[in-house]
């Protein structure tokens, strides 16, 4: 019996099973739909008209019930063949966010009116800090505004070579940083290596009123200079690349600590990088090692550093080239002054970022980025020999290991990751444990929940380092005072009636100290930078 058509499309289960058809799903009919549909193939071949030539096609027969079922192919090419938005907002500025609403031709005309009170129109570089206000800029760019400007070929920079450095550098340039960068670097280049920041610091040394004192000890301006360029390199050049980039200065407080420069006339309140007296505490520091005051150290020389605390272990791991970049350290086994700052600031400050990746690397004998069960039994062996010569039993390392994956608190059992050391804020305990057995008996000692009072609190608390350099300059400064009673013989001139201020004070400690730099030290040529 065969099936009419009009039935076939009042059947909906039949209908729904074409449906699947013809979205080419796979599935299996049943006996009763295969016979049902072949029957309505064959009646559709014995009904379907002969085309003739010229003949239309009837239209498509319109189902009364329900619509004809959607072929989604269609709709799936539509999507795929879609164009991408063109119009997605740019995101990434290397050179600043521009400022639209910055009106530069205001900028430059009030530059133009500034020359016009110069003579000739020609600014040397102590004029150029008016032209530096001038430009909204703090008063230490004007060293690399004048060099920019070609200044240090001619000593004066006329006023239109330097409207038209300033005009390409505000259209180029739109934040602080990248104006920055631009001004103290190498032509064509992106970032500051060491050498660039000199011009600008030997600036900050000829003219900062707090500085007036190294006038009459010229031989010690480059070891100042040396000094604040290590600490703005260990502090801001976060890559460890060895060159500053935009980036790495808009994440530091650089910019806003050389600002202050300006505000502050007692240098030695701007902890950070400029400070005189971190300076002399460094300097004397590596001066008492340096045994032949060739300015540079040797092994056996670092070793003896707060009364061989550190352990030979470790320090041979710092002239292996760890973490020093210099090919002497490798090949004569000698680390220059500057290398010294970073070691310095490294062993006194354990809680700082960057010496925690410094003693991380140290650590990490085979560089895997991993510090194994290995790895630290090694740096503990020595640790318990030396405190076996000092008569302390130590502790078996299995109870150490277990004391420091409590203190860690590593993220996979028995590795730790330089992430794990910062993240749980007691790497200054962990390293100590292995490398320098005079603060970790001292952290031994110490009452437990002090030491975790210390690890939550968040407070604008002085740094290690600038307790450390505090103190030690107090020292420092209080032998030299003792000396120089002596030799004078009579206590005269310190017994006054009235305390004198602090900036008298200060002023007088650092005359002290220069005048004792010079006595030890002599004239000493400057320090090369690896």
């Amino acid at each position: 019996m065969m099936i009419k058509e009009t039935s076939l499309r009042r059947d909906p289960d039949l209908r729904g099973e074409l449906a699947f058809l013809a979205r080419g799903c796979d599935f299996v009919l049943p006996s009763r739909f295969k016979k049902r549909l072949k029957s309505f193939q064959q009646t559709q071949i014995q009904s379907k008209p002969e085309k003739k030539p010229g003949t239309p096609l009837p239209p498509p027969a319109t189902l009364p019930s329900s619509p004809p079922p959607l072929s989604p192919v269609p709709h799936v090419n539509n999507v795929v063949n879609a164009p991408l938005s063109i119009n997605i907002p740019r995101f990434y500025f290397p050179e600043g966010l521009p400022d639209t609403c910055s009106n530069h031709e205001q900028i430059l005309s009030r530059i133009e009116t500034a020359f016009m009170d110069i003579e000739d129109q020609k600014a040397d570089i102590y004029e150029m800090g008016k032209i530096a206000k001038v430009c909204g800029c703090p008063l230490y760019w004007k060293a690399p505004m004048f060099r920019a400007a070609g200044g240090e070929k001619t000593g004066f920079v006329p006023a239109q070579s330097f409207i038209a450095m300033w005009r390409k550098l505000l259209n180029n340039h739109h934040d602080d940083a990248s104006k920055f960068i631009c001004l103290l670097a190498k032509p064509n280049c992106s970032s500051l290596e060491q050498e660039d920041f000199i011009p600008l610091l030997q600036d900050v040394v000829d003219t900062h009123p707090g500085l007036t004192f190294l006038k009459d000890a010229p031989e010690f301006h480059s070891r100042y200079i040396t000094t604040v360029i290590q600490r703005i390199f260990y502090t801001v050049n976060r890559s460890w690349s060895g060159k500053i980039t935009s980036t790495e200065i808009r994440k530091s407080n650089f910019l806003q600590t050389l600002a202050l420069l300006e505000e502050e006339e007692d240098i030695n309140q701007i902890t950070d990088y400029f400070s005189y007296e971190h300076f002399y505490v460094i300097y004397c520091k590596f001066w008492e090692l340096d045994s032949d005051h060739d300015l540079y150290i040797s092994q056996a020389d670092l070793s003896r550093y707060n009364d061989q605390a550190s352990s030979n272990r470790i320090i041979e791991r710092i002239f292996s080239g760890a973490v020093t970049r210099g090919k002497t350290v490798q090949k004569e086994g000698r680390m220059s002054y500057a290398d010294f700052v970073w070691f310095l600031i490294s062993e006194e400050d354990k809680r700082n970022p960057t010496s925690i990746e410094y003693w991380f690397r140290c650590m990490d004998v085979d560089g895997d980025g991993i510090l194994s069960m290995y790895e630290l039994e090694y740096f503990y062996e020595e640790q318990c020999e030396r405190m076996e010569a000092m008569g302390i039993e130590p502790l078996p390392f299995y109870d150490l290991l277990c004391q420091m994956l409590d203190l860690v608190k590593p993220a996979i059992d028995g590795r730790i990751t330089l992430r794990d050391l910062k993240r749980c804020r007691m790497a200054h305990i962990f390293y100590d444990t292995f490398f320098n057995l005079e603060k970790y008996l001292d952290h031994e000692q110490r009452d437990p929940f002090a030491v975790q009072k210390d690890a939550e609190n968040d407070g604008p608390e002085p740094s290690d380092w600038d307790r450390f350099a505090a103190e030690e300059y107090e020292t420092l400064v209080a032998e030299e005072s003792a000396q120089a009673q002596c030799q004078e013989g009579s206590f005269e001139e310190y017994e006054t009636e009235e305390p004198a201020s602090p900036s008298e004070c200060g002023n007088k400690s650092n005359k002290i100290v220069s005048s004792s730099l010079s006595e030890k030290c002599g004239t000493l040529p400057s320090v090369d930078e690896e």
